[in-house]
């Protein structure tokens, strides 16, 4: 795989160069609520313009139905973008002067982007390879989806990992290939069903699974427990007491919340109490796992050589309901693992928490490509670079 650092090696200066960049970030209205995604792309976007580069960026933001809509304009990414380069950024269609970055508008305002049909993100990719010299690829959010400015570009171009990929695939592999044990793999968020394929993969590689969060009720639930209002998903009920089974078939430690804060209602000022998460009344919802997991989850931490971390344990954005994803957190940061916080709301929380990023070992910018590929799944936007 030929990397940014090749390139630099090769000189770009004066040369056109298209960089594919995940900068789909959370907006209320038009204010970034989260600019992790952007702030991870300024390093390549550096590089290259500080050595003369002619930089066009290609990227996308939330999920317009392949045409223009204001709504999911990058504009306000421009702006941002602009204040942690310390230079001027536009949109346009063309790439400017030496050192200098263009953004083109929303990529997948253009249907051809994510058409399941070669032919018609090939003449897309054409487009794009015609207005640039060399590839990078630095979206590491978008690497597991086959979109023209992903893959198809990557086969027109010469084409080079940038820095975030570089770095995100490296430590992908010690996840996999460069595995330190124990190993604990915390997962959380709101649906089973998002991690079917991630936790039938782990069950064959982990020492320890924590479950946290909403997909916590339905595991619950398959044991026998009554959840009461919370987030279930009676359909997947087979398949989890299927990986129950299957956790305790391979010495799997399957570790669920022991009790959660039954609330009232979903909203930042219900009341709650903190009940047994076998016994939660008929009347209430979990919105958190309770202060003895919380003690649990990170007793179960405290002895892990690497840990990944997918999902929040609780309603997060509502303070009552935020502690067992900050004691999540703080217990990482505390531990001499390796730890990796992967993506999506996971990240978002420990921003939004305040906790010192540094505190982790990485935090990804790409929660989906990061759950792909410890499925076992094979990256398009990586292994076309691998050609």
């Amino acid at each position: 795989m030929k990397t940014l650092s090749d390139l630099l090696a090769e000189g770009v200066s004066g040369r056109r160069v298209l960089v594919r960049a995940d900068l789909n970030v959370p907006l209320d209205g038009d204010k970034i609520t989260d600019d992790g995604r952007v702030r991870a792309s300024v390093p390549t976007l550096k590089a290259l313009t500080e050595a003369g580069a002619r930089v066009l960026v290609a990227a996308h933001l939330g999920r317009p139905k392949g045409e223009p809509d204001p709504k999911f304009s990058l504009a306000p990414v421009v702006t941002r973008l602009a204040e942690l380069l310390g230079a001027p950024v536009e949109i346009g269609t063309e790439a400017g002067a030496e050192g200098t970055v263009v953004l083109l508008e929303n990529i997948r305002f253009d249907a051809r982007e994510t058409s399941k049909v070669d032919a018609e993100r090939e003449a897309l990719a054409d487009e794009l390879a015609a207005k640039a010299d060399a590839f990078v690829s630095d979206g590491f959010g978008v690497v597991h989806r086959k979109q023209a400015s992903v893959y198809d570009v990557a086969k027109k171009l010469p084409a080079y990992a940038g820095g975030l990929v570089l770095s995100e695939v490296q430590v992908l592999h010690k996840l996999t290939e460069d595995l330190k044990r124990p190993y604990v793999v915390v997962l959380g968020g709101a649906k089973v069903s998002d991690k079917l394929g991630v936790i039938a993969n782990l069950l064959s590689k982990v020492d320890r699974l924590l479950v946290g969060g909403g997909m916590a009720y339905t595991f619950l639930k398959a044991q026998g427990h009554e959840v009461g209002n919370s987030l279930l998903q009676a359909d997947q009920l087979d398949q989890v007491r299927g990986f129950l089974a299957e956790a305790e078939k391979r010495g799997v430690e399957l570790v669920l919340p022991v009790d959660v804060l039954a609330a009232t209602k979903f909203a930042p000022d219900a009341e709650f109490e903190v009940v047994d998460a076998t016994a939660i009344p008929a009347d209430r919802e979990g919105l958190d796992i309770g202060p003895k997991t919380r003690e649990l989850f990170a007793s179960k931490l405290a002895d892990a050589a690497t840990v990944f971390w997918n999902g929040p344990m609780g309603v997060f954005e509502f303070e009552s309901f935020a502690g067992g994803t900050r004691a999540v957190a703080e217990a990482l940061v505390a531990s001499d693992a390796f730890t990796v916080v992967g993506g999506g709301d996971s990240a978002a929380a420990v921003r939004a928490l305040g906790l010192p990023e540094d505190g982790f070992s990485h935090i990804s910018t790409g929660g989906g490509a990061s759950l792909e590929f410890l499925e076992g799944k094979e990256l398009p936007g990586v292994s076309v670079l691998e050609q």
